[in-house]
């Protein structure tokens, strides 16, 4: 899947353009299998794979049974999961349905039931096969000119829930949740926001290595294709190194990649943009490892840094030293903003979202943005093992941007950073040897 990031660099620049320019990169992107025609610093990286493991389904057991605990807590007697992460998170299936509706349902007290389309039968019993229900999972089916919505009503009544109360994980379509409602209108239909986010938000120590090793492949690949930029290249080419990158490590991943004045636009620019001599680059995003995302931005030149670049690159890495200083247990999530914005703002980049338009952080974990979010106004209080990005910037249109992001976890005491922050803009990633 094509980030809202990525999407604006391929959009803005074919490959056909972006090869022609640069034949070598062409022979690289050709040759994905054969790492002699990569550069050194891409050859030199090795896969990982061997340090991940997967989730388990005893894992996704346990995630059931706090599901349960937590819809007995928020007064809810069931919830409904249709495709999307966190279908991926309670039971491991990755589904893709379109209009066909198929859904898992998870009552507070009984057994959890799926309902599939008839043909697609065969596709959902060998991914359930592998859920904590796979050994004698309850699946109902229904043909193509049959209501999916009468079998959930149906199901919702075995399990007892005539007059109850449903929720509904948000990224279900309105034209699925209004079928349910017109089958079964004695039922109440709610947000599942607070079961499914009150499981995702706090991580486990296993997904908190995946993440880490997550950030960990985001940043060797990001360092490696440093080493081999040079002034001629597109950014679609150094697009596709980062692509190489990531292949070489064994996981997919990606980034945006924005030069010069573009770097002022946050989340980039379709422009064609060609590096050159002194150029700072903004390279941004990361990649999966088991499900687990990282986040990383580096802002960096190709050659010499301006004082001013070097001067709004140590506001933007004091904020994130304040950010990181600011988070831990107990404190709202908003305050981890306001640390960040005060610096910035004392540094004479204000008022407010003048210079610094966004918020300092997002949570993370299966998806690269999800619950929580480290924003103005949010008072919801951190809790030990929450991950974030903390990702200040200071973007002045006309001449650069620069962002700095790191993925955060909050410990017991305090927070920490997956990996280093960046020491500058001319050694983004510390001394090369």
């Amino acid at each position: 899947m094509i980030s809202r990031r990525r999407f604006l660099e391929v959009g803005g620049v074919t490959a056909g353009t972006s090869l022609a320019l640069n034949p070598l990169l062409a022979s690289t992107r050709a040759q994905r299998n054969d790492d002699s025609s990569l550069p050194p610093s891409l050859a030199r990286l090795k896969s990982r794979k061997g340090e991940a493991s997967p989730i388990t389904c005893e894992e996704r057991n346990e995630r059931q049974e706090r599901a349960r605990k937590l819809m007995s807590e928020n007064s809810l007697d069931a919830i409904l999961l249709m495709e999307g992460t966190s279908l991926k998170y309670f039971t491991g299936i990755r589904w893709w349905g379109g209009e066909r509706l198929f859904a898992f349902v998870l009552p507070a007290k009984g057994a959890a039931f799926y309902v599939c389309p008839a043909f697609e039968e065969g596709r959902a019993r060998e991914q359930i096969a592998n859920a904590p229900e796979g050994e004698r999972p309850e699946v109902r089916v229904w043909q193509e000119d049959e209501s999916p919505y009468q079998l959930i009503a149906g199901g919702l009544r075995e399990c007892g829930l005539t007059t109850g109360k449903l929720g509904i994980e948000e990224t279900v379509r309105f034209v699925f949740a209004e079928g349910i409602v017109k089958v079964a209108p004695q039922v109440h239909v709610a947000s599942a926001t607070p079961v499914t986010a009150g499981c995702r938000l706090i991580k486990s120590p296993h997904e908190i290595a995946l993440m880490r090793l997550a950030a960990h492949v985001t940043l060797a690949a990001y360092g490696a294709v440093y080493q081999a930029l040079h002034p001629g290249m597109t950014r679609q080419d150094a697009g596709n190194l980062i692509d190489a990158a990531y292949r070489q490590q064994g996981f997919p991943g990606e980034a945006s990649i924005e030069v010069d004045e573009y770097t002022a636009f946050p989340h980039g620019s379709a422009t064609l943009q060609v590096l050159r001599e002194d150029s700072i680059v903004m390279i941004d995003d990361g990649c999966t490892v088991e499900g687990y995302q990282s986040d990383i931005t580096r802002t960096f030149v190709l050659g010499k840094a301006s004082d001013k670049m070097k001067h709004v690159f140590d506001i933007v890495h004091r904020a994130q030293s304040a950010a990181l200083a600011a988070a831990r247990p107990g404190i709202e999530a908003g305050s981890v903003d306001t640390a960040a914005r005060k610096v910035i703002t004392d540094a004479g980049y204000g008022p407010d979202y003048k210079y610094f338009p966004h918020r300092v952080g997002h949570g993370m974990g299966m998806d690269g943005h999800e619950w929580p979010y480290l924003v103005r106004g949010n008072t919801l209080k951190l809790q030990p093992h929450m991950t974030f990005s903390d990702e200040p910037g200071i973007y002045i249109r006309g001449e650069f941007g620069i962002r700095l992001e790191d993925d955060m976890r909050i410990t017991e005491n305090g927070a920490e950073l997956f990996t280093p922050q960046s020491p500058s803009l001319e050694e983004p990633f510390g001394k090369v040897a």
